[in-house]
């Protein structure tokens, strides 16, 4: 009996600590960008114990003991995220998952860096890829402005009346840089003004940048970066998209999308763009409009066609059409050409038309073409600028995957044809006749990308061109990347670029209203030498805390260093080649943190030196900065989206009209800062507004003024001898003329904004 006792007595306390531990259990939700992730998968890590969500993203693991455990959540496209969770005592613990800081985006499918589709972290050069959702923090009525916050990118601005400029990577020139639209090249060095003027921003897939040379696969203007748009295909673009905004300067800008199908085999993606900005604004008073007046439209079309084994058929146009002014407030049409009243007054027709035709064999072949005309009529004062630039362009590729190895061959043809009034004008010719230029330069190319083992892998390249001026063009290339992990990857790159000159399509904002041209010899191609090591690393950490890091150094040589003098003649700019070198070379580290509270940062920093030597004396660059910042800092809380977005730039030396030139040799630091709220709670809906420019700095902050005798830009009352040097007089003490080149930043200040943007998927 007693025995009989015992043994109920233990199985009751048996039973009751088995109750006991059964009561504690871990539930919880499993998001990624607010949406729930239905059907993802929780399992404790060292044991049989899982659970799958349901589906509104709701998951409970049951019967659990005290203990740690350590939880894991997977979902296709997104890396595994851990947590560890001690139970102390008897209890229910509540543990969310947000899974969108651990996207896959983070690794895109890229093309830029070798020509083919391939995964970004599987791409032996290293490419940047900046989606729409990074150029939306800051909203710019073009891709020219909108690169402003990416690192080692700036956009410079050539002339401060009529506000043209150029894209600056790691302080090279814009005539260094190449931009594509969908890969296709948009060979004109002009591009990087009005090949990033007028493109819909709502049709942008994403813009992939590489850093360094790429003329081995490119050709010419590829020397110090691409910057490749990739737009929307048709088949994934939304139905019906807008996105309108307009700011307390009087800017107004609409991007509209559309998308329709012809038949079954047809899909057709039209984009509109129109900016407009009429609104004379002289803030520092020395009655020159502050920023240009614009009137802009382009039209943007794409057609994709259906083809049997999917091969690809694309066909795409633009036409671009902008009427720009700056010049004194007073300046009416009639003034255009005159020199009574001084005004820049630019009308430009541009249309493109590129495409692909994957050829019907059983070999993949490429064939790619494009053709650009460009049509200027400019009158800088009295200086008229009638410009017409061509460009032809067809390229056959050979994409053939063989073993170990990738094979990428290719044949190329570009045929340029400029002719402008003061550039190619026969001077001592009767009536000084136009002698365009007109220039062949064929190429071919071929690359192998080789898996040498699971982690390494090497890509060798060569290109041959034959200019029909400069001859026999050769440059190779070479590019190494090592997998070390999924965390962390190391690459390394060196190549050589060249580039061919032609000062139209790159100094014709700079040279306009006071200086004169002047090409002091025949100038030669420039040839430059590069390097580049890149590392990545990752952290993952358990709380959902991402840190990626991004680092890179560069450096680039440069033979033949074409170069404009501004200091020599104040009323010219004479170019020639540099008889010596010059250098790029620099550090640059992006930083990107995201904290599962839904902060995120962006950070980046370019340490870079961009000198001449000649003479065994070094020489800063010109307009170039030494150091470059940028950041992004959002917050999304709820239905609301704070976006902080920056840049801040070191001094750099400016273009003085001689000794007694009374402004600043260097600019100062200056910083470029905007904040914007977004609101998104209605469907297919965001409405967003903020402050641009939230310091109000302006590049004539600290000078006595920006445009030099802006009061006289006919030089009527300046005194010259018998040398055409300027004397200084009573009225120009200084010794200066009109001189509008001293430019370095925006002269736009503080503005509010405020749009909306509205898509149907």
């Amino acid at each position: 009996m007693l025995f009989e006792r015992y043994n109920f007595i233990l199985f009751f306390i048996l039973i009751f600590g088995t109750a006991a531990a059964q009561k504690s259990s871990i539930s919880g939700r499993i998001i990624a960008n607010g949406e729930p992730l239905s059907y993802a998968s929780v399992s404790i890590l060292g044991t049989n114990v899982g659970a799958t969500a349901d589906s509104i993203g709701l998951y409970k693991l049951e019967n659990l003991t005290v203990g740690q455990y350590r939880l894991q959540v997977t979902f296709l496209g997104f890396q595994p995220v851990e947590k560890l969770i001690s139970i102390e005592k008897e209890t229910k613990i509540e543990v969310n998952f947000d899974l969108t800081n651990y996207a896959m985006a983070l690794d895109e499918v890229v093309v830029t860096g070798t020509m083919k589709s391939v995964s970004k972290s599987a791409s032996p050069v290293s490419v940047e890829v900046y989606t729409p959702a990074f150029f939306r923090k800051n909203p710019s009525p073009n891709i020219y402005d909108a690169l402003q916050n990416v690192n080692g990118v700036r956009p410079q601005l050539n002339c401060q009346i009529c506000n043209t400029g150029d894209i600056h990577i790691n302080g090279l020139e814009g005539p260094y840089t190449m931009v594509l639209i969908d890969g296709m090249p948009i060979v004109s060095s002009l591009a990087t003004v009005y090949g990033l003027s007028g493109i819909p921003n709502s049709l942008v897939e994403r813009i992939e940048i590489v850093k360094g040379p790429a003329s081995s696969l490119y050709g010419s203007e590829a020397v110090g970066g691409l910057i490749n748009i990739i737009t929307k295909s048709p088949q994934n673009a939304p139905t019906l998209s807008a996105d309108i905004f307009a700011t307390s300067w009087g800017e107004y800008n609409a991007d509209i999308g559309l998308k329709s199908k012809i038949g079954k085999k047809i899909s057709v993606l039209t984009g509109l763009n129109y900016f407009n900005f009429q609104n004379r604004i002289d803030k520092n008073q020395d009655n020159f409009t502050d920023v240009a007046l614009q009137n802009r439209a382009s039209v943007f079309q794409k057609w994709n066609f259906l083809r049997k084994d999917n091969r690809l058929f694309s066909i795409a146009g633009r036409y671009l059409f902008e009427n720009r002014f700056g010049g004194e407030m007073q300046w009416e049409d009639q003034h255009r050409g005159g020199d009574d009243i001084y005004g820049e007054s630019i009308f430009t027709n541009r249309w493109e038309v590129l495409g692909n035709y994957q050829l019907p064999t059983a070999e993949k072949l490429m064939f790619s073409f494009s053709f650009i005309s460009h049509e200027q009529d400019s009158r800088y004062g009295i200086t008229s600028y009638i410009a017409s630039q061509k460009i032809g362009f067809s390229q056959l590729t050979w994409d053939k995957s063989w073993k170990s190895h990738e094979l990428l061959a290719g044949a190329a043809l570009r045929y340029t044809f400029y002719d402008n009034t003061p550039g190619t004008s026969s001077a001592g010719t009767i009536n000084q006749l136009n002698q365009p230029q007109k220039t062949w330069l064929p190429g071919i190319f071929i690359q192998d990308e080789i898996a040498l083992f699971k982690i390494h892998k090497l890509l060798l390249g060569m290109r041959y061109d034959y200019h029909n001026q400069h001859g026999h063009i050769f440059t190779p290339r070479l590019a190494y990347k090592w997998t070390i992990d999924d965390k962390n990857t190391v690459r390394f790159n060196a190549g050589t670029g060249f580039r061919v000159v032609s000062l139209f399509t790159e100094d014709h904002a700079a040279l306009t209203g006071s200086r004169i041209i002047e090409i002091k010899n025949e100038l030669k191609p420039e040839q430059s030498y590069n390097v580049n090591l890149n590392y990545i690393k990752k952290f993952f950490f358990p709380s959902g805390t991402l840190i990626g890091l991004d680092l890179s150094t560069f450096y680039t040589y440069f033979n033949n260093r074409i170069v404009g003098d501004y200091e020599l003649d104040p009323n010219k700019i004479i170019y020639d080649n540099l008889d010596g070198f010059a250098e790029s070379k620099g550090i640059s580290l992006n930083v990107d943190l995201a904290l599962n509270n839904g902060l995120k940062f962006l950070v980046g920093g370019t340490f870079m030196e961009n000198t001449t030597t000649e003479n065994e004396i070094i020489t800063q660059q010109i307009l170039t900065e030494k150091f470059t910042g940028t950041w992004s800092v959002s917050h999304k809380l709820g239905h609301l989206i704070l976006d902080y977005t920056g840049n801040v730039y070191s001094p750099m030396r400016l273009p003085l009209l001689g000794e007694l030139d009374p402004r600043r040799e260097y600019s100062p630091w200056w910083s470029i800062q905007n904040i914007q709220l977004t609101f998104d709670k209605i469907q297919n809906i965001q409405i967003y507004g903020g402050i641009k420019n939230l310091l109000n700095w302006t590049a004539n902050r600290g000078n006595p003024f920006i445009i030099a005798r802006s009061f006289d830009p006919f030089d009527k009352s300046v005194e010259f001898d018998k040398q055409g040097n300027v004397i200084p007089t009573a009225n120009n003490p200084y010794a200066l003329t009109f001189d509008p080149s001293y430019v370095f930043g925006p002269n736009q200040g503080r503005r509010l904004f405020f749009g909306i943007r509205y898509a149907i998927k």
